[in-house]
């Protein structure tokens, strides 16, 4: 009799399962495309790779690496991120106790009066616990027991939630690390910034000490009336354009000095930096490797990937959601209209033990929008885990071509610099001979003010090309 109940359940839940899966949706699975060219456009396929370079080694200046060193502890965005990764190890505990049998304690007093023309009222009236003693009238009642409800992971439904929990995890560290290499890369180009601004400022500097000597030039030239008052005007206008060219370069290093306190997660206040001719540094060389190594090196690829693999198992875990779910439920304790029952052992004791077998069958439709929101959101970061690799790509490729025409560009400048700062000496002999105007004196001087400032501008862009292509080759996190 027993095995047939068996046998009789066992059927029923077949009929169940056969019935709820004539109409599940199948599974959709996009296939990602990783393949990445063999080569950065002309460039050999050297396997050297400057990204995978610890970041104290890259940046060779003390003060630089003492700012990031900063920054990694202080700053208030990566401090957000840490955050985000512990809100994702909670994610992980709960999706694990969801596989675990949930257990507890439960205790409780109660009264019960039930009405004496009831059934229970009768049959307790008529009740003697031991000869001549009546059920008490109200019933109190006294519960001590322990308790449990279980799901049976058939499906796999929880595993992959927890999983996909798990890889959502490992996505946001890499997260972490990609605002790191962010941070990292921000803090070094801020500080070349700054250290080029110092050079212009004291190249202007220079130049109106130079202007100012040629104002006195020139207003002793009119003395002797060999020019008019016209060239003084137009020396001292040039005197005072240089000096307000210099103010506005002070202000712009007070700006980038605060941005890199912002970037520290302090105040404003001095940044210690170096005091060496900016024109005299030289980037690091530059190993790009091959692309299919940006898959390993770079942080947010590595991201996506994982955030990808969390789809995937999200779309299974929906997809379970069709089929019937087994729940066990099971108590065990003691349960006594009075106290001193309660050690009576076994007449007070209670237990149960049931299983169910529950089956979406007629309202489906909220299953079926969660399995299509999965599915879509599986195949959105299929394209964004994608789009991901092509940007990594694009950005060696473009920070490669920089650092080969920055590196023209500023040997050009540095010529134009030589010629024009010799044509000030000429200019300025052949305006005492009189053999030269004065306009022609100031547009050299203008004009190798201004080469001598681009001269600086290139060699920032040189040092920044450096410190982009170190973080597009997935450089500074480690």
């Amino acid at each position: 009799m027993f095995k047939q109940k068996i046998y009789l359940g066992l059927s029923l839940a077949g009929f169940c399962v056969a019935l709820v899966s004539c109409n599940i949706p199948k599974e959709i699975q996009k296939t990602e495309n990783k393949q990445t060219p063999g080569s950065y456009g002309s460039n050999s396929a050297d396997t050297l790779n400057s990204g995978k370079i610890r970041w104290k080694t890259f940046f060779t200046d003390p003060n630089l690496n003492n700012l990031i060193d900063t920054a990694l502890t202080r700053n208030q965005e990566l401090q957000i991120t840490l955050q985000e990764l512990e809100i994702a190890k909670s994610e992980i505990r709960l999706k694990q106790g969801q596989l675990l049998p949930s257990v507890g304690v439960r205790a409780g007093v109660g009264l019960e009066k039930v009405g004496r023309y009831t059934s229970q009222g009768a049959g307790d009236a008529s009740t003697e616990i031991t000869p001549g003693r009546e059920m008490p009238d109200p019933l109190p009642d006294y519960l001590l027991g322990v308790y449990g409800n279980w799901e049976v992971d058939v499906w796999h439904k929880l595993h992959n939630a927890k999983k996909a929990a798990v890889s959502r995890y490992l996505s946001s560290v890499e997260g972490k690390n990609f605002v790191v290499t962010n941070l990292v890369a921000e803090i070094a180009n801020s500080y070349y910034e700054l250290l080029a601004l110092d050079n212009q400022l004291a190249i202007v500097k220079q130049n109106i000490e130079l202007q100012n000597n040629a104002l006195e030039v020139v207003k002793a030239q009119k003395e002797a009336s060999r020019v008019t008052e016209l060239a003084v005007r137009k020396f001292s206008a040039e005197v005072l354009n240089t000096q307000s060219l210099q103010f506005n370069i002070q202000q712009q290093i007070t700006e980038t000095e605060n941005k890199i306190n912002f970037l520290l997660g302090r105040f404003p206040q001095p940044i210690v930096r170096s005091s060496t001719n900016f024109n005299d540094l030289v980037p690091s060389e530059i190993h790009a490797g091959v692309p299919s190594q940006l898959l390993a090196n770079r942080p947010d690829v590595k991201q996506a990937e994982l955030a990808l693999a969390a789809a995937k198992l999200d779309v299974k875990a929906a997809r379970a959601e069709f089929y019937p779910s087994l729940g066990i439920s099971a108590s065990i304790g003691l349960q006594a209209f009075d106290p001193g029952y309660l050690v009576k052992f076994p007449e007070s004791m209670l237990y149960s033990l049931a299983g169910e077998l529950v089956a979406p069958l007629i309202n489906r439709n909220g299953i079926k929008a969660e399995y299509t929101k999965a599915n879509a959101e599986q195949i959105q970061a299929v394209y964004n885990y994608e789009r991901t690799i092509l940007n990594a790509y694009v950005e060696v490729a473009n920070q490669m071509a920089n650092i080969s025409n920055s590196q023209k560009s500023y040997d050009l400048k540095t010529k134009q610099v030589s010629e024009l700062t010799q044509s000030i000496d000429i200019s300025n002999d052949l305006f005492r001979a009189a053999r030269a105007d004065y306009l022609e004196v100031l547009m050299t001087q203008r004009d190798a003010l201004e080469a001598k400032l681009e001269l600086i501008e290139t060699k920032k862009q040189q040092m920044n090309a450096m410190v982009n292509i170190y973080q597009a080759l997935g450089g500074g996190w480690n």
